[in-house]
C-alpha cells in the first residue's frame, strides 16, 4: 500500500531468523473445506527502524521466502530479500530512496517478477530478476500510480499489476513489450472520500481468473480471463472485508481464501467460496499491519509491515487444519 511517513526514529536491531517449518503434506481438499489456524509463532522478525517493513511475500519451491521490503516508513531504501528456512537472509534488490517495491511473484524458471513505485519515470513499473542475472524494467507503468499486487498465469506469459491510485488491472507480456491496461471500472476504483485513496490492491491469478481486492471498497473480486485474455464479467466475492490488502489461496484446488485486512482493522479473515467470512487472527495473535498471506503446504505465513507502535515488524507462521468432518480427500 502506498503510504508516505514521516522519519521515524532507529529501533534497535532484530536479526532476522525464519524459523524453520516442520515437514509437510500439501493441504488437500476442495471447497467444502473447513480451515482452522493453529500455532501461530514469529517466524522472522525485522528492524523497523532500518526500513524492513515487509509487504508481500512469495513462498519459493525450496521454501524459502521472497519478502518485498517498503524502506519508505522510515525514508530508507526499498528491498527485496530471500529468507532460507534455516534463516540466512540475501538481499536480491536493492532500491532507490524514496521508492517502494511493493508485489512480487516467481516464473516457473526462477525469475523473480517484482513492482516498483517511484515518482521517477525510469523506475516506475514492473521489473524481472533472472536467476543469476541482474535486475531491468520489464514495462513501465505510470508514475503516478501505485503499482501493488502482482501475479503471473500458470503459463507463464502474462504479469497482472494491480493500480490502486488509478483502478486499474495492467497486462505485462513476460516476453517484453508494453503494458497495456486489461481492466479498469469502478469496482477497481479507490474511494474519493477516503483518508487514503487505494482502490485494487492484492491480485491472483487462480484457476482461469484474476481475483483482486480493493483496499477502500473492502471487497474480493474474481475476473474470469476469456480465451482471448481478455477479463470477463467481474463477480463479487466478498464484500465487508475493511482494509483488504493482498491474499491468498487454501491449495489450488480451493477458492478458500485467506485475506490479510491492514490497519486499522489488523486481522486475517477466511473468505469461503460462498462469500461467507470470518475473522481467524487479530492483534490478540500478534498481528501488527498485515499486508499479505502466502501458503505452502499446510503452513500460512503472514507478512506484517509494523506501521503502528511499537513498530514490530515480522513474518508470522500458522498451521493450517482442515476440519475432517468436511475435508474432501
Amino acid at each position: 500500500m502506498r503510504i508516505r511517513f514521516a522519519h521515524v526514529a532507529a529501533i534497535p536491531a532484530v536479526a532476522a531468523v525464519l524459523v524453520p517449518a516442520p515437514a509437510a503434506s500439501a493441504a488437500t481438499g476442495g471447497d467444502r473445506t473447513e480451515p482452522v489456524i493453529t500455532q501461530v509463532k514469529t517466524a522472522a522478525a525485522f528492524d523497523f527502524g532500518s526500513g524492513d517493513s515487509p509487504e508481500n511475500i512469495t513462498v519459493n519451491p525450496n521454501g524459502s521466502l521472497t519478502v518485498s521490503m517498503l524502506g519508505v516508513p522510515v525514508n530508507k531504501p526499498p528491498k527485496l530479500v530471500r529468507i532460507t528456512s534455516s534463516g540466512q537472509r540475501t538481499t536480491l534488490v536493492g532500491g532507490h530512496q524514496g521508492d517502494q517495491i511493493t508485489g512480487n511473484t516467481r516464473g516457473s524458471d526462477g525469475t523473480v517478477y517484482y513492482n516498483v513505485d517511484s515518482d521517477d519515470t525510469s523506475r516506475a513499473g514492473v521489473w524481472k530478476l533472472p536467476p543469476h542475472g541482474r535486475p531491468q524494467r520489464l514495462a513501465a507503468l505510470p508514475a503516478d500510480g501505485l503499482p501493488n499486487g502482482l501475479a503471473i498465469d500458470p503459463a507463464g506469459r502474462t504479469l497482472y499489476a494491480a493500480d490502486g491510485v488509478n483502478g486499474t488491472v495492467w497486462a505485462v507480456p513476460v516476453s517484453g513489450g508494453a503494458a497495456r491496461v486489461w481492466l479498469t471500472g469502478p469496482e477497481l476504483a479507490p474511494d474519493a472520500e477516503a483518508s487514503l485513496k487505494l482502490g485494487v490492491n492484492g491480485v491472483r491469478f487462480h484457476k482461469g481468473a484474476v481475483w483482486v481486492s480493493n483496499f477502500n471498497q473492502g471487497i474480493l473480486l474474481r475476473i474470469p480471463v476469456t480465451a482471448h485474455g481478455t477479463p470477463g464479467r467481474v463477480h463479487t466475492v466478498a464484500d465487508n472485508l475493511p482494509d483488504v490488502d493482498d491474499f491468498s489461496f487454501l491449495n489450488n484446488h480451493s477458492d478458500t481464501v485467506f485475506a490479510a485486512q491492514n490497519d486499522p482493522t489488523d486481522r486475517v479473515s477466511i473468505v469461503h467460496p460462498s462469500g461467507a467470512h470470518e475473522t481467524v487472527l487479530t492483534v490478540d495473535d500478534g498481528l501488527a499491519s498485515p499486508t499479505t498471506t502466502a501458503v505452502h503446504g499446510n503452513q500460512l505465513y503472514i507478512a506484517n509491515a509494523g506501521f503502528n507502535a511499537p513498530h514490530a515488524p515480522k513474518l508470522q507462521r500458522g498451521t493450517i487444519i482442515l476440519n475432517a468432518l468436511t475435508a474432501r480427500p
